[in-house]
């Protein structure tokens, strides 16, 4: 196991020692297990759901200007500038 260290309001600390007691578990399996529950109910998208969505936007847009990708930091500049 890692260890790790986190901050919790009092409020925050005296509900897990609640629920742990209640359980007749610790307070760090409590909040191990909410980590399970949390991670397991997130849903995110793989590396290649991303890169798949970024081809998929390649060549979808124009610009005006032709030399962008090699003066973006001007244009992004201007654009915060105006």
């Amino acid at each position: 196991m890692v260890r790790t260290q986190i901050q919790l309001t009092e409020k925050q600390y005296q509900e897990l020692k609640r629920v742990a007691t209640l359980k007749g578990v610790s307070v760090a399996e409590v909040i191990r297990r909410s980590v399970d529950n949390t991670l397991a109910s997130e849903t995110l998208p793989n590396m290649n759901e991303i890169k798949a969505r970024a081809r998929g936007v390649f060549g979808a847009f124009s610009d005006s200007q032709p030399d962008v990708s090699e003066n973006h930091d001007q244009y992004l500049s201007e654009a915060y500038e105006a």
